[in-house]
């Protein structure tokens, strides 16, 4: 019976994060039409990724009063709600403001699920959490996939950009029931321990950044690399098969990378160096010759930006045992990385109309992927203990 319990949550593992970026990778393909339909600028188009980026960022940081609250399952279901409700709405939207209103109700319903949904991962599998984290982040790239592929056949097929980004709500229904049905109430009592001094040590910080800053790189792909495409005459439904391709190999680079990762060893960061390098060589392709071979810069982003999305996360977990402590410090992870990540599509906007070209961009992501390089030769594992008193400074 507990097996088949198991066998239930990982199914509603799956559908959850399928939720978690369609919302967002739908825009660039549909980007042209919702301009020309809203009246929305290059910077407003950049506002629809900025805001839910924002959101996750700041109510991540409230992750951990979250977890002490022990209703975790009450606010997953109302978290589902809201994406849920926040995609109908985007079926009858006809202005750009209200568009915005859309991506910030989805928005703050993703950014309360990647609070919670690790530390409940680590709770309900302690010890496969690593392999559970993967195929967590897997799907939650693989709904990228989704949106980016699905949203402009939609398109064909009704002629209203609208039906492209409301059809993901039958997913949101289907999470919210699996929800309901497999999780149960958690109590906080698991970890008396108070969530304090999260910012007072260099490795949160530390963390913060390195996450944002890879993440920017995603942000920044989704909201621009269809428009840069369909500037050089690609079609919306060929520039979404570039996103959805991109959005295929981070799906499977989280889902296998973790499980590499774990051979031997603790020290993830000779795999974060290769995800890295990958990185740095599609961004290049962008940047110095975008028509050669597209379709291999999107996989080799793609891939780089999904091993480093699901071994960030594992790292931050691995810091310490006690799940909810653990939640915490990756929840923390998540709302500084993510205000970070929400700024980068704004930046390449900026050098767009400064330079007529989205290249500019792309290299200002090649120092990025260096810096990250830098930071996560920090991250030896041999030094996890000193982050395990963490959240017990007063």
């Amino acid at each position: 019976m507990k097996e088949g319990r198991n066998y239930l949550f990982l199914m509603a593992v799956i559908v959850v994060a399928l939720n978690l970026r369609p919302f967002i990778a739908a825009i660039g393909p549909l980007a042209d039409d919702i301009r020309y339909t809203t009246a929305l600028s290059h910077h407003g188009i950049a506002m629809l990724t900025l805001i839910p980026m924002a959101l996750m960022g700041c109510v991540a940081f409230v992750g951990p009063a979250l977890l002490r609250t022990g209703e975790m399952r009450g606010i997953l279901l109302a978290a589902l709600i809201c994406i849920t409700a926040g995609t109908l709405m985007r079926l009858v939207v006809t202005t750009g403001s209200a568009l915005l209103i859309t991506a910030a109700i989805i928005g703050l319903g993703v950014a309360a699920v990647q609070a919670l949904f690790p530390a409940i991962i680590k709770q309900r599998f302690p010890d496969r959490f690593a392999n559970i984290m993967g195929l967590y982040s897997a799907m939650l790239l693989a709904g990228g996939a989704l949106g980016a592929q699905l949203s402009p056949v939609v398109v064909q097929l009704t002629g209203k950009w609208q039906a492209g980004l409301g059809i993901f709500a039958f997913t949101g229904i289907i999470a919210t029931i699996l929800i309901w049905l497999v999780l149960p109430h958690y109590s906080a009592s698991v970890s008396a321990k108070k969530f304090t001094g999260v910012f007072k040590r260099p490795r949160s910080w530390l963390l913060m950044v390195t996450f944002g800053l890879v993440n920017g790189g995603y942000s920044s792909i989704i909201a621009w690399l269809a428009p840069y495409y369909q500037e050089a005459g690609w079609s919306a439904t060929a520039t979404g098969s570039l996103l959805a391709v991109m959005a295929l190999c981070q799906a499977i680079a989280a889902l296998i990378m973790p499980a590499f990762a774990k051979g031997g060893s603790k020290d993830r960061r000779p795999w974060l160096w290769v995800a890295l390098a990958m990185q740095f060589a599609g961004f290049a392709g962008f940047a110095f010759a975008p028509n050669h071979a597209p379709f291999l810069y999107v996989g080799l982003v793609g891939a780089g930006l999904g091993g480093c999305f699901s071994l960030l996360l594992v790292v931050a977990l691995e810091h310490m045992p006690d799940p909810l402590q653990a939640g915490a410090l990756s929840a923390v992870m998540q709302g500084g990385g993510f205000l970070l990540a929400a700024l980068p599509p704004l930046i390449v906007s900026v050098l767009h109309e400064q330079t007529g070209s989205f290249s500019t961009g792309w290299k200002w992501h090649m120092i990025s992927i260096v810096i990250v390089g830098i930071l996560i030769k920090r991250l030896n594992p041999e030094h996890y203990e000193d982050a395990i008193l963490l959240f017990s400074d007063s």
